[in-house]
C-alpha cells in the first residue's frame, strides 16, 4: 500500500538538511579535490604546471599548507598551495573592512538657494563627521526650474568643498547625476585637520 503522502524531495525519513552559511565551505581543498590532475600555483604565486592531484596534495601537506581549488571550472582546475585558514581570515577581514567603510559614509544635503545660516550649520555637521574619521558625501538637489541654472548648484558645492578643505579633500570633481550634484570628501590625517566651523569641546581654552 503506497504511503498517504509523497515524500518531499526524496529525503530520508527523519533526515533534515542543514543550510551551511559558511561561504568558504564549498571551496574544495586537499583530499576533497577529486579530479585526476590540477594546475598548481606555488605559495609565492609561481606556476608549477599540471600535476597529478595526489602528488599536488602531498606537496602542499609536506610544507604544512593546503592545496586549495581556486578555479574549479578551468581545464584542468587551478589550485594554489596556501594556508587555507589564513586565506579565510584575510577574506573575512577584507569583507568586514568593506562593510565598515560603507557604514562610515555620512551625507550632507544642500539646496541651490540655501540660506547662509543653514549652510554654515551643515558645514559644521560635515566637519564633525570628518573629525570622527567618516567620509562625507555632499549632495545638492535641484528643484523644479533650478536645473536651468546648474552653475548655481555647482557654485554652492564648490564653495562647500573649499570651506571644508581644512578637514577633508574631494575624491574627485563634483558631478551632476540626474538632478543632483555629488562629491565625496575623505578626511585629512588627524594632525592636518583644521576646523573652520566646528569647535571641539575645550578647544577655546575655557
Amino acid at each position: 500500500m503506497p504511503p498517504p503522502f509523497p515524500s518531499a524531495g526524496g529525503s530520508r525519513p527523519g533526515h533534515f538538511q542543514r543550510r551551511n552559511n559558511d561561504p568558504f565551505a564549498n571551496i574544495r581543498r586537499n583530499h576533497r579535490i577529486k579530479v585526476p590532475q590540477v594546475r598548481v600555483i606555488s605559495p609565492e604565486g609561481k606556476q608549477l604546471g599540471i600535476l597529478d592531484t595526489p602528488k599536488a596534495v602531498t606537496l602542499a601537506l609536506e610544507v604544512g599548507l593546503d592545496l586549495v581549488e581556486l578555479a574549479p571550472n578551468a581545464q584542468p582546475p587551478v589550485c594554489r598551495i596556501m594556508d587555507f585558514g589564513k586565506y579565510v581570515y584575510e577574506e573575512q577581514k577584507k569583507h568586514s573592512h568593506a562593510k565598515t567603510t560603507a557604514s562610515k559614509i555620512k551625507e550632507i544635503e544642500f539646496t541651490a538657494r540655501i540660506e547662509l545660516h543653514d549652510y554654515q550649520t551643515k558645514l559644521r555637521h560635515a566637519e564633525e563627521f570628518l573629525s570622527h574619521g567618516n567620509k562625507v558625501k555632499l549632495r545638492l538637489k535641484f528643484r523644479g526650474r533650478e536645473m536651468a541654472h546648474t552653475e548655481i548648484g555647482f557654485g554652492v558645492i564648490k564653495r562647500a568643498v573649499a570651506d571644508l578643505a581644512g578637514m577633508g579633500h574631494p575624491d574627485a570633481e563634483p558631478k551632476l547625476i540626474a538632478r543632483n550634484v555629488n562629491v565625496m570628501l575623505t578626511p585629512l590625517p588627524v594632525n592636518k585637520r583644521k576646523p573652520k566651523f566646528h569647535i571641539e569641546p575645550g578647544a577655546d581654552g575655557a
